[in-house]
């Protein structure tokens, strides 16, 4: 059983918030929550149902670009941290 830990709001968490409200055609919709889970951080994000095509992109390659950058600001950071899309 995971175990969910609210954490304040991140610079990482304001990156994907700020990338999917670039990209949806509803910013309003988009919600980033973020939580702790087996130790690392995961981001997930929502999206109104016509912006989902935009958000994970032609064969996935927006939401791996958004991941891989999400992945490169943990590292940084001295952390690990996922980005699911719901």
């Amino acid at each position: 059983m995971e175990v969910l830990y609210p954490v304040l709001k991140h610079p990482m968490k304001e990156l994907v918030e700020y990338i999917a409200r670039s990209l949806a055609s509803d910013p309003d919709a988009v919600v980033v929550t973020e939580s702790i889970e087996d130790g690392r951080t995961v981001f997930r994000l929502q999206v109104a149902d016509e912006d989902k095509g935009k958000v994970i992109g032609r064969q996935g390659r927006v939401a791996q670009a958004m991941r891989v950058l999400l992945r490169v600001a943990a590292i940084k950071d001295g952390t690990q941290a996922v980005l699911e899309i719901v």
